[in-house]
C-alpha cells in the first residue's frame, strides 16, 4: 500500500471533527467541497472526507489537538491561489479552511500595524490601512481572493517587492497553533524584540507543515502621495536592466519594475478584449515602471528625466507615461493579465525562479537557447519582477503542436531551465514555494545541511506528521 494512503476515516471521527465547528461549517458534500479541492490552473484535484471551516482560534486548536492524538492528516487552506499544489489534500486528508477567520483585530495607525486573521483577504488588509492614510505595501495580482495566512504561510512576494519586501518582511508578530494544539502567541507590534531565537519566521514560507498561522501583526507604511507609472519598449533584457540602474540612481522610490517580452503582449491584446496596445509600434521587450514618493510634486520630472536620460543612452525606444488612474490601470492590466492570457496559447510549462538581478539577462538568454535546442518550436514568454531578480520563465508550446505531448516534457524543460538557474546561483522557486510540484526537486539543488535541518524542525514540530504531510519535504 501506498504509505501516503490512508484508511477512510470512521463516521464517528467525523462526527467528532464536525462537532467542534458545527455541522454548518463541516462540509461533507461533493458539490459544496468542490471549489477547496482544483485550484485555479486546475493542475491539481483533491478529495476529502470533510472540509473544515472553523470560526476562531479555539477551533483550529481543538482540531489540531484531535487530529494529532488520532493521526489524521490536514491540509491547511486559505483562498486557494497557490500554484503548486501545496493546499490540495492529494491523500483524501482533511481540509482545514481558514476562510471564516476574517476578523481584523485592530488597525493602530500610530504604531503603524494592523492586526488581521489568517482569512482576511490582501485587498481587505490594504483597504484597511487606507482608510487610516497609511499603504499596506504587499500587492499580489489575486489580492481580492489571497489571504494573509496564505501569503504568509507561502512568503508570497508581488510586484511591488523591489521597493518593501516580501510577505516574510511585512510580519511583525504571528498567531500560530501547533501540531498538537497548543497556541503560539506572537501578536506583538515590536521592531526590536531580541528576546531570543525569531520563531514567526519558522512558520512564514513553511507552507503550512509546521503550524497552522491564524493571526498575524503586520506593518503598514506612510501611504505615497504621488504615484507615476510609465510603458517602456526597449530593446533586450540588458537594455531594461540598464534602465534600472538609471532609475534607482534618479530616487529610491523604484516601488515596481516588471520585464516583459512581445510575444505574451501579442497574447494579452488577442485574447483580453480590455487590453490596448500602451504604444504606437511593437518592441521586443517592454517595461512597466512605478515610482512612488511622499512629496506631492515633483516625481513627473523624475521619471521624464529617467526616460529622457534612457533614450539618449540608446536604451528607451519609446514610452508612454500615464496620464490619468484609468491609464495606469490600462497599464497594470497589461502587466496582470499577461500570465492569465498564456494558457489560451496552448500547453504552458511554466517557472517561478529567480537569479541575482545583475544575472537575468544572461539567464533568459541560455534559457531560451537550452529550451530551443530541446524542444524546436518552443516559445518562450519569460516575464516578471526584474527589479528583484524573479522571473516567471515559461514556455509555451510549438505552434500546431500536440499539448499533451508537450506538456509530458515537463520534467524536461524544468531540468533545462534550473540547470541555468543553479548555475547563476538562483532559486527555482522564489515566490510561489515548494509545494507537490518541486518537493522531490528539492533535495537536488537545496544544500544538504539545510534539509537536514528541515526535516530535523519538521519532526521537532510535528512528530506525527499531520500538517500538510507530503508537501515541501
Amino acid at each position: 500500500m501506498n504509505p501516503r494512503v490512508k484508511p477512510p476515516l470512521s463516521p464517528d471521527l467525523l462526527s467528532r471533527f464536525a462537532a467542534i465547528v458545527g455541522e454548518r461549517y463541516a462540509i461533507t458534500d461533493p458539490a459544496s467541497q468542490e471549489p477547496y479541492l482544483r485550484e485555479m490552473r486546475d493542475l491539481y484535484h483533491g478529495h476529502t472526507p470533510m472540509v473544515l471551516r472553523p470560526g476562531s482560534v479555539a477551533e483550529v486548536a481543538a482540531i489540531l489537538k484531535l487530529a494529532n492524538e488520532t493521526r489524521t492528516p490536514i491540509v491547511p487552506q486559505g483562498g486557494n491561489t497557490g500554484l503548486v499544489g501545496g493546499q490540495v489534500p492529494h491523500h483524501g486528508e482533511i481540509v482545514l479552511s481558514l476562510n471564516r477567520m476574517d476578523k481584523i483585530r485592530e488597525v493602530d495607525a500610530t504604531s503603524n500595524t494592523i492586526t488581521a486573521e489568517a482569512g482576511v483577504s490582501l485587498g481587505r488588509v490594504r483597504e484597511a490601512a487606507a482608510n487610516v492614510d497609511r499603504l499596506y505595501p504587499l500587492l499580489l495580482p489575486s489580492e481580492g481572493t489571497c489571504t494573509v495566512g496564505g501569503n504568509l504561510s507561502t512568503n508570497a512576494g508581488g510586484t511591488t517587492a523591489v521597493s518593501w519586501g516580501v510577505a516574510r518582511q511585512q510580519a511583525l508578530g504571528l498567531e500560530v497553533v501547533l501540531a498538537d494544539g497548543r497556541v503560539l502567541n506572537n501578536l506583538n507590534k515590536l521592531k526590536k524584540d531580541n528576546t531570543g531565537y525569531d520563531l514567526k519566521n519558522l512558520f512564514i514560507g513553511a507552507e503550512g507543515t509546521l503550524g497552522v498561522i491564524t493571526a498575524a501583526t503586520l506593518r503598514m507604511i506612510a501611504r505615497p502621495r504621488s504615484v507615476e507609472t510609465a510603458f517602456v519598449g526597449v530593446a533586450s533584457p540588458e537594455a531594461a536592466l540598464e534602465l534600472l540602474g538609471i532609475a534607482s540612481e534618479r530616487t529610491p522610490g523604484v516601488t515596481s519594475f516588471e520585464l516583459m517580452v512581445r510575444l505574451g503582449i501579442d497574447a494579452v491584446l488577442k485574447y483580453d478584449s480590455g487590453a490596448r496596445d500602451p504604444l504606437s509600434a511593437p518592441y521586443p521587450w517592454y517595461v512597466l515602471i512605478e515610482l512612488s514618493s511622499q512629496q506631492r510634486e515633483g516625481l513627473r520630472d523624475t521619471m521624464e528625466a529617467i526616460l529622457a536620460d534612457g533614450a539618449e543612452r540608446g536604451i528607451v525606444v519609446d514610452a508612454a507615461i500615464a496620464e490619468n488612474l484609468d491609464q495606469t490601470r490600462a497599464f497594470w492590466r497589461i502587466r496582470e493579465m499577461f500570465g492569465e492570457v498564456q494558457r489560451q496559447v496552448g500547453g504552458s510549462i511554466k517557472h517561478d525562479i529567480s537569479v541575482p538581478v545583475a544575472n537575468v539577462p544572461a539567464f533568459i538568454r541560455e534559457a531560451d537557447a537550452a529550451v530551443a535546442k530541446l524542444i524546436p518550436g518552443a516559445r518562450p514568454l519569460p516575464f516578471g519582477h526584474l527589479g528583484d531578480g524573479n522571473i516567471h520563465y515559461n514556455v509555451a508550446q510549438p505552434v500546431e503542436a500536440d499539448k499533451a505531448a508537450f506538456l509530458a516534457r515537463w520534467h524536461d524543460v524544468n531540468k533545462a531551465v534550473f540547470d541555468v538557474v543553479l548555475k547563476y546561483g538562483g532559486s527555482i522557486s522564489a515566490e510561489h514555494g515548494i509545494g507537490v510540484m518541486k518537493r522531490d526537486l528539492l533535495p537536488t539543488i537545496k544544500d544538504p545541511v539545510a534539509m537536514e535541518l528541515m526535516r530535523a524542525l519538521k519532526r521537532t514540530l510535528d512528530p506525527n506528521g499531520i500538517l500538510n504531510p507530503g508537501k515541501v519535504l
